[in-house]
């Protein structure tokens, strides 16, 4: 059964291969419902997936194969909170080596051009650090890197 607030993702016919790639890489992540078009319609064939029902890290999602007219931007991502470097590394890694690439400042995207912002817990609590000037050198390392090194972002916190 779809959620009453689910966040819809428009893919041009790979919505099932999105939501098995995101089940198998993140944490309480699952395919749900897939959805068949019942008969051949302009943009199809009978049997095509139409939609998907899936979850990201318990976010309940839609895939929907609408087609090549939109894509995805940079003003929609998925924000991930991870817990430590191997955390960071896994899912970063997942995500470029699989088609992916490589953004700034934690940002990356996925083979179907959805974002993602692979972001340690210890980034977060650097950038909020009460002692300002603590925070604006943990910043500053932040700003000249891809993936992020919490062992680096640490040490610009600490001077």
């Amino acid at each position: 059964m779809i959620s009453k607030n689910t966040i819809c993702l428009w893919y041009d016919g790979t919505a099932l291969d999105a939501a098995q790639f995101y089940a198998k890489t993140f944490p309480d992540s699952a395919v749900g419902v897939i959805l068949r078009a019942p008969g051949d319609y302009p943009a199809g064939k009978q049997g095509d997936v139409l939609t998907v029902e899936f979850t990201v890290i318990g976010i309940p999602c839609l895939g929907l194969n609408g087609g090549p007219e939109f894509t995805h931007s940079e003003a929609f991502s998925f924000q991930v909170a991870t817990d430590d470097q191997a955390e960071t590394d896994r899912l970063w890694n997942a995500i470029v080596s699989n088609g992916g690439q490589e953004s700034e400042c934690g940002w990356c995207k996925d083979k179907w051009g959805l974002s993602w912002q692979i972001t340690p817990r210890a980034l977060t609590e650097a950038i909020a650090d009460p002692d300002r000037a603590a925070a604006k050198r943990a910043f500053e390392a932040m700003m000249q890197m891809r993936k992020i090194d919490i062992a680096a972002i640490e040490a610009a916190r600490r001077g």
